[in-house]
């Protein structure tokens, strides 16, 4: 047996599968641990996946392999992956941001590789590239792209038929690039003000202005003149980080997801089109967003993706 683990900074979500090509069962989620010691959010991991295998009728003992798909970035600590997560370590931008922990890391592999015999971490952004290239909209496709609009912004890059990682499997933090000169004193998680994360995250939308993300999009997509304007300037950033990436890596597609696209996506998708269409022609002519293939269950198949 297989445990699947999708960390967001929202929420945690653990599966069972028997192989990569059986399906998820027992399905559980809960909002992401953020209090107490750093290894937390391992601890809630643990729990979870014992709690689903009894769920199942499954003796934990079965689980050989682990595959945990997780917003970063990461630092290595003795070989092993900690999160350095701004959307859970409440230690790498102060108490300005609000969490309640002083965390600069969330230790994740150590405990989970001392229980499993095999455990794979990597950024989500790029487990939903792998899933979304497997069972997606980006199967068939070599020069790609999968970014997620949730919580957070990130991005997973496949050039030449290979996903990008980097030295420490960070490659893809496109959502702490900067893209417009901005003065708007937006605070991300990772202590940057005024990078893409800050200006359309779902958790920067509610602190910018004043409402949840989606009430927010609701009443653009109504008409509302002041939320349209609001929305239109979000997806001029979201859109201007998709096209710096298209121009840069010379892509062909560009599969989108997360919870704040994916409930808002037909109303969404035409303006962050719009970022990219008639932009420097020889690059961008034939490029195409897509929504998911997977829709929302991309996490859950991400982490499966990643034991193939």
């Amino acid at each position: 047996m297989r445990a699947c683990v999708d960390i967001g900074g929202t929420k945690v979500a653990v599966s069972l599968s028997a192989s990569s090509d059986a399906p998820l069962v027992g399905r559980r989620s809960e909002p992401t641990a953020k209090t107490g010691d750093n290894d937390a959010v391992a601890v809630q991991i643990l729990r979870m996946i014992d709690e689903v295998c009894a769920e199942q009728g499954i003796d934990p003992a079965t689980i050989e392999r682990v595959g945990v798909s997780s917003t970063g970035p990461f630092e290595l600590h003795d070989g092993m992956v900690e999160l350095a997560t701004p959307n859970i370590c409440g230690g790498i931008a102060g108490p300005a941001r609000g969490l309640p922990n002083q965390w600069m890391t969330a230790i994740i592999e150590a405990p989970l590789a001392r229980r499993f015999g095999q455990v794979r971490v990597e950024n989500d952004a790029v487990a939903g590239l792998e899933a979304e290239r497997h069972w997606g909209a980006l199967k068939g496709f070599d020069h790609c792209a999968y970014a997620t609009w949730s919580t957070g912004v990130g991005v997973g890059l496949c050039v030449d038929g290979r996903a990008l990682r980097g030295k420490n499997g960070n490659a893809g933090h496109a959502g702490h690039s900067f893209v417009v000169d901005d003065a708007s004193g937006a605070l991300c998680g990772c202590g940057n003000l005024g990078d893409v994360e800050a200006l359309v995250a779902g958790n920067s939308i509610s602190r910018r202005f004043g409402q949840p993300a989606p009430d927010l999009f609701s009443a653009a997509s109504a008409g509302e003149p002041h939320s349209l304007e609001i929305v239109d300037a979000l997806c001029r950033v979201m859109g201007r980080m998709l096209y710096n990436m298209i121009i840069t890596l010379d892509l062909q597609r560009i599969s989108l997801g997360g919870s704040v696209f994916w409930h808002h996506r037909d109303f969404l998708l035409p303006r962050l089109q719009a970022q990219i269409d008639g932009k420097l022609m020889p690059l961008t002519r034939g490029v195409l967003l897509v929504p998911a293939g997977l829709g929302e269950k991309v996490g859950d198949y991400a982490a499966l993706a990643l034991l193939d």
